[in-house]
């Protein structure tokens, strides 16, 4: 394992609501789950701190509502962090936090060191350009101007994904769900970014076509070594694919550890019960 993280998050809170006298401070904060009947503001993110590595995946799990995509759409920009720390350790960025810094940096990083595959594709593409189009759009974003290596490029990653090049014209609401999930790993890898976000990207899928998702992404991993942060409400898949997982309840991480470790010994009583319920 290499010592210097690629990402490093510190004490990341999101909240949605203002808090009131029974739930502003942390310590003495009574909800229910994660929100506050009295005033009715919504901790999704208490205090998150993980980092991921060079050439990891590490999986996020949880059920629904435990903060874990919160945490995702904060990390990508999508939501603004309410407060803490997230550090990118390449050239130009090691001491800034990014979660502070100006929307037009924010850009950037999102442009040129940043994927993101989103649970529903529709947010992820654009449903009526066609696929060849969609991963133009985000090489433009990063700075692409030459029409013929934008094409050259967007032909390879569709390939890469398994889409036929015949129909690299058509436009993805044309396409079936696992084929718009790959459009979108393929838009999401186009920048070479070195931080690849998953989001649910295996939700709805049938079970044949959620296997070749998995193992597309366990064979991008391998062959360009991007580090994955990889958020699931279920196990099997963060079984197949994160070398180490954080548990998620509440908007907190309850436990973390290598991946196995968790699911042949899970230390806490949540985390238990999910593993038995996989079983």
């Amino acid at each position: 394992m290499h010592s210097q993280p690629i990402l490093q998050v510190e004490k990341l809170n999101k909240q949605f609501g203002t808090g009131c006298a029974s739930c502003f401070d942390p310590s003495t904060r009574t909800l229910e789950k994660n929100y506050c009947p009295h005033c009715g503001t919504v901790y999704a993110c208490q205090d998150i701190s993980f980092e991921l590595y060079p050439g990891e995946i590490l999986g996020i799990v949880g059920e629904s509502g435990s903060g874990k995509s919160t945490l995702m759409q904060c990390l990508y920009f999508d939501e603004v962090a309410s407060s803490g720390e997230m550090l990118i350790h390449r050239e130009g960025f090691e001491h800034l936090n990014t979660l502070t810094i100006s929307n037009q940096q924010k850009r950037y990083i999102r442009n040129h060191l940043l994927g993101m595959v989103y649970q529903n594709p529709i947010r992820g593409l654009n449903m009526n350009y066609s696929a060849i189009g969609n991963i133009a759009e985000k090489l433009i974003a990063a700075g692409g101007r030459h029409v013929g290596m934008m094409e050259k490029r967007a032909e390879e990653l569709l390939e890469h994904v398994q889409i036929p090049l015949f129909r690299k014209k058509e436009a993805p609401k044309h396409f079936s769900g696992g084929m718009q999930q790959r459009v979108q790993i393929a838009k999401a890898l186009s920048n070479h970014p070195p931080i690849l976000f998953l989001d649910e990207v295996t939700t709805g899928l049938d079970l044949s076509v959620q296997a070749k998702v998995l193992d597309l992404i366990k064979t991008i991993q391998r062959e360009l070594g991007i580090s994955m942060l990889v958020v699931s409400h279920d196990l099997a898949v963060i079984r197949m694919l994160a070398d180490r997982t954080l548990v998620m309840l509440n908007g907190k991480v309850i436990e973390q550890g290598l991946t196995d470790q968790i699911l042949e010994d899970p230390q806490d009583a949540y985390t238990q019960q999910l593993v038995y319920s996989m079983l």
